[in-house]
């Protein structure tokens, strides 16, 4: 463990351009030991998503463009795919849906990347050398879009929260459940999966301002189960999904509700009159006197 102390800015585009403290202790105080997560210097840019774009390297302190270099005389598409794959995973953007090599206007200074030492199993910064070129690589990720958003609201229990896991609705009142999506791409429909104990169903509508409501006129028993909202879109001529957390919806009986509110009710009306014969029986008594009491202080 090194003990000295960094002290950063928050501007700094390396660990070691803070700067730190003057001389190393023996020992690092409880609580104050860094742990660091490290992942690849690998970006996506110029798309609508961090999973979709032109694919960037920093490499010795620069980010570049990245052009493929193919060693071996095997199809071009399916060695990019692959190598394309390892990107997709180092982002953490699931797999590699299509990829294109797009000529620019001008030569530039670009990242070549070596398809076979990937392959190898070398990662992706140990395959790159310095090289100009025409071309650039564009990479669409197949965890294009973001979660969606899933929430409910009735008209007895208002709107749950989104984070909330669990939401109630009163036997033969109405609920909605709503779909959302930050924005990302115009257009896109919703399906909404219901999963009970004993069936499955789902509900399709058109995204509407990123989003789409379903509307339950009348809660049964029948409703009570899961719940998930998928956006999908198509796009880049693929079609993309993404799938919301579940949301669990428990359908009340109102009997027990009523009678539980009658019985509260007729508690507070006896408690009421029992206090007030018991103010009535003490009005007018004289306060008790205390006699031939000497006071000490």
């Amino acid at each position: 463990m090194w003990t000295k102390e960094f002290q950063c800015g928050g501007n700094e585009s390396a660990l070691l351009d803070c700067r730190s403290s003057g001389s190393d202790r023996n020992t690092c105080s409880p609580g104050k030991a860094v742990g660091l997560t490290c992942s690849e210097p690998v970006r996506l840019v110029g798309g609508a998503s961090r999973c979709a774009g032109t694919l960037e390297m920093k490499h010795e302190g620069d980010w570049r463009p990245v052009d493929y270099y193919f060693r071996t005389p095997v199809h071009d598409f399916d060695w990019t795919l692959k190598t394309a794959a390892v990107a997709c995973r180092d982002l953490d953007c699931g797999s590699a849906v299509s990829t294109r090599q797009r000529e620019e206007s001008s030569e530039r200074s670009v990242w070549m990347i070596y398809s076979d030492c990937v392959h190898s199993g070398s990662a992706l910064r140990e395959c790159l050398s310095s090289d100009s070129s025409f071309v650039i690589v564009d990479l669409i990720c197949s965890d294009l879009l973001l979660q969606p958003i899933i929430s409910v609201s009735s008209s007895m229990y208002g709107v749950s929260e989104a984070q909330q896991q669990e939401a109630r609705a009163l036997r033969r009142s109405n609920f909605t459940v709503s779909c959302s999506i930050q924005p990302q791409y115009p257009g896109g429909s919703f399906q909404l999966t219901f999963t009970s104990s004993n069936s499955a169903h789902n509900y399709t509508q058109p995204a509407v301002n990123h989003s789409a409501h379903f509307l339950f006129p009348a809660a049964e028993p029948a409703h009570q189960g899961s719940y998930s909202c998928v956006y999908h879109l198509y796009v880049f001529n693929h079609t993309f999904s993404s799938e919301s957390r579940l949301l669990s919806i428990t359908v009340l009986d109102p009997l027990p509700l009523i009678i539980k509110s009658i019985v509260l009710l007729l508690t507070l009306l006896v408690v009421d009159v029992a206090l007030y014969f018991y103010c009535k029986a003490n009005r007018g008594r004289m306060p008790y006197r205390l006699k031939n009491t000497d006071l000490d202080h």
